[in-house]
Parts: structure tokens; C-alpha cells; sequence
């Protein structure tokens, strides 16, 4: 195993956590760089690589709140799950959380070559749930790709607070917990919001 190659495997996860800024660096670079810095002689990048796509899902645990909401929320809304990411990667975390039957649409950027924020990929969401920009929620986390991404392609949003982002002016609404998304939807869709759909990204729901 690794740890056998590492002195301090501490400093080895914390390092990790500094390069992989939360899952927007994909991990060869931070292999690569991890490698580098550590003198690790004994696994190749591609190696670590590979353990890492295969094994990752294994750790998925879901976001406080998050069960509770989606299972509220499929009772009375289609869901719509976008994620940035890779594939298969992001498709086997979801299976893990048990979320791969609860949403309608699942979208993996890599997948389908479009990226959030780029507007495209909000309306593909719309698409496949067969609803308009205008009747549709977009909860995320990300203020730039989220939040700013789904307004500017006409959705509603609701932003959800994490360390990394604890503040964002550009959405309808905020929630400060996953327990009460249910609610803030509803609030929205008697504001004129959300009609039956709601599209939303896995970075509300995982960790």
C-alpha cells in the first residue's frame, strides 16, 4: 500500500486536499504533482490513478440533509442531477448514494462535452426533463458555475452554503441547510418559480 511509501501520511492527505481545490483539479495532476513532492518511487501516477477512480465511490458518504430532501423532493418534482466531472467516475459515485434511480436525468460534463457554467448544458438538463429554463430550480453551490450559470441560462436558483463558498447575491434564494430545500423550492414556485421540475447538481448532495 501506499502509506508504507509515505513518512508522514498525513501531510500526504493534507497536501491532496490543498491541490485537489475541491475536485476542480482531476487527480493525474495531482498524482503527478504528489509524486513529485513526496519522492514517491514505488507507484507510477497511473496507478494511483486507477485505485482512485475504482475505489473512491466506496467512500461516498451523502451531505447532511441530503437523503431527506431528495426523497421529499422525487415525491413531487422530476430531478435533474448536472455534474462536472468525469465518466464513469461521477456515474458510480451516484450508484453508490443510490441516487442512479431517484433522479430523471442524470448529465456528466465529460460525457456530453459541455461544461457549467456554460448555458448549454443547463438547457440540455431542461431538455431531458422536458421542461422550460423558466420552470425549472437549479440548487448548487458553486456561485460562478452554479448559481451565475443556471441564471444567465434562465433558471431559478438556490444556493446552498459550504465553507469554501458561504456567500453568493446571485441567487433567488439561499439555504443553509439540505434538510430545508423542499421548502425553499416551494417558496420559489409560489414566487413563480419551479412549476413540476427541478434541476439540480450532485455538489449539493455529496462530499
Amino acid at each position: 500500500m501506499l502509506r508504507t511509501d509515505l513518512e508522514n501520511p498525513a501531510d500526504f492527505i493534507s497536501r491532496f486536499i490543498e491541490l485537489d481545490n475541491n475536485g476542480r483539479v482531476w487527480k493525474d495532476e495531482v498524482y503527478r504533482q504528489l509524486i513529485e513532492e513526496f519522492g514517491i518511487k514505488n507507484w507510477k501516477m497511473e496507478e494511483l490513478l486507477s485505485v482512485y477512480e475504482t475505489c473512491f465511490c466506496a467512500s461516498c458518504v451523502p451531505r447532511l440533509g441530503a437523503d431527506q430532501a431528495i426523497q421529499e423532493l422525487a415525491e413531487n418534482y422530476c430531478l435533474g442531477l448536472i455534474s462536472n466531472g468525469k465518466t464513469p467516475f461521477q456515474e458510480r459515485n451516484f450508484r453508490a448514494l443510490g441516487y442512479s434511480d431517484v433522479f430523471d436525468c442524470v448529465i456528466v460534463s465529460e460525457a456530453v462535452g459541455l461544461r457549467k457554467p456554460d448555458a448549454r448544458i443547463f438547457h440540455l438538463g431542461c431538455s431531458e426533463l422536458g421542461v422550460s429554463p423558466e420552470e425549472a430550480v437549479f440548487v448548487g453551490d458553486s456561485p460562478a458555475a452554479d448559481i451565475r450559470g443556471a441564471r444567465e441560462a434562465g433558471l431559478k436558483t438556490i444556493f446552498v452554503p459550504t465553507e469554501m463558498n458561504p456567500a453568493c447575491e446571485d441567487a433567488d434564494l439561499t439555504c443553509e441547510g439540505l434538510s430545508a430545500l423542499p421548502a425553499a423550492i416551494s417558496k420559489l414556485g409560489e414566487q413563480g418559480g419551479a412549476h413540476q421540475p427541478a434541476t439540480r447538481p450532485e455538489s449539493n448532495f455529496t462530499r
